[in-house]
């Protein structure tokens, strides 16, 4: 097959993107093709890996990006078997362009990835008035409903179904769990890996580590929203914390290796309460304790699996507290990093959702192609039955029976 991938949100190296999605289709022989923001987030496309950049969609600045990914699809879409997409935002750009593809018989087959729960997340964004939010959230919904109709629909989470009025496979945000045993955790840093921003608790992990003093270093990978750069930044540069910037998936994982514990201290937001957080499946298969706040799939993986300590939402006081108990008790740590690998290699190994992602590409573009030649062929037979075509073969029609 022939891939589009197409995202102007996401990070070029998103992991659920690049690492999971495309690394399994290229696995299995289909050619990809990324469009993405390499240039606007400062990185080049992988050099094995066709690349081609578009403007990035941020706060208010969308209509550019959009405008692009419109063009990109009239352009490319009829070389390829799938556009898969990766943000609504990417749904303003279909409008006209699947009529087309319908009428000329070549479009792909085109399938949104829905990453999240998008009426639920304008809540974080601060960028929207709030004035705004409630007329939007009934946007998203109703562009929710008419995606359904057109389009092929994958999910990250089992509880985004009863967003829509049909069943649509699930592909969830699991990891690749290292092969090799990983190293244990020692007592000398903690690590958060992922986007920063207020809701995710950017400004918590800086307060965390403050109540830590000198005890375990923090050390935090990812991109951040504008409203808590200044602050991550002063807390880098005066030693309480170590900021990383953003990594390669790769690189951040790397940071894992003997980690006393993986904070996730998301705050208690609608989007949340229905996603099971990427990074406390990561730092499970990593053979890192977790310390999260009570997000529902967080905490029932950490309990039932006994492989970290729930703390309270906003309180960076339990947090340093939760990360002294690990540091003074390495029965407790160590029981909880193999825990969490046990329980990551058993029920979230992304090697099994990997086929099952990749065939179902692969079939919405044979049932597609059959039912291409069927309209084709239902066409030809209309044709060679029509008064117009016997009559310029020389004939006439026969009686009416």
């Amino acid at each position: 097959m022939r891939i589009l991938v197409v995202t102007v949100v996401h990070h070029p190296e998103d992991a659920r993107i690049l690492h999971r999605q495309i690394g399994a289709l290229r696995d299995r022989g289909h050619h990809v093709v990324y469009a993405a923001p390499f240039a606007a987030r400062e990185v080049l496309p992988r050099p094995d890996l066709e690349g081609i950049d578009l403007p990035r969609a941020a706060g208010r600045s969308r209509r550019d990006a959009v405008g692009a990914a419109r063009a990109l699809l009239v352009q490319r879409g009829h070389e390829v078997d799938v556009v898969l997409l990766h943000d609504p935002e990417l749904l303003l750009a279909l409008p006209g362009t699947l009529r087309r593809w319908r009428r000329s018989g070549t479009g792909p087959v085109v399938v949104w990835d829905v990453h999240e729960d998008t009426a639920a997340a304008l809540t974080t964004k601060r960028w929207i008035p709030r004035p705004l939010r409630a007329p939007l959230r009934f946007g998203v919904r109703a562009a929710e409903r008419l995606a359904e109709r057109h389009l092929r629909l994958l999910l990250a989470e089992d509880a985004y179904q009863a967003r829509f009025r049909r069943t649509h496979p699930v592909v969830p945000n699991f990891t690749t769990a290292p092969v090799r045993a990983p190293e244990p955790p020692g007592t000398e840093r903690v690590v958060y890996v992922g986007h920063l921003s207020r809701a995710r608790g950017a400004l918590d992990l800086i307060e965390t580590a403050r109540h830590l003093g000198p005890g375990p270093r923090v050390e935090v990978a990812g991109a951040a929203d504008p409203d808590v750069r200044d602050a991550l930044a002063a807390a880098d540069r005066d030693g309480v914390l170590r900021w990383h910037g953003f990594l390669p998936n790769d690189r951040a994982l790397a940071l894992f290796s003997g980690a006393l514990a993986g904070l996730s201290l998301l705050h208690d937001h609608p989007n949340y309460r229905h996603s099971r957080p990427t990074k406390v499946v990561e730092y499970m298969a990593h053979g890192v304790p977790v310390i999260t706040t009570p997000t529902p799939l967080a905490a029932e993986m950490v309990e039932r699996h006994g492989c970290g300590i729930v703390v309270p939402y906003r309180d960076p006081r339990a947090a340093a507290e939760a990360i002294r108990r690990l540091g003074a008790d390495a029965i407790l740590r160590h029981t909880a990093a193999q825990r969490g690998r046990e329980a990551a290699l058993t029920h979230f190994d992304w090697a099994d959702k990997a086929v099952e992602f990749t065939y179902c590409l692969e079939s919405w573009v044979r049932e597609q192609a059959g039912a291409g030649q069927e309209r084709r062929r239902a066409f030809a037979a209309t044709r060679s039955t029509s008064p117009a075509r016997r009559a310029r073969a020389g004939t006439r029609p026969g009686p009416p029976p």
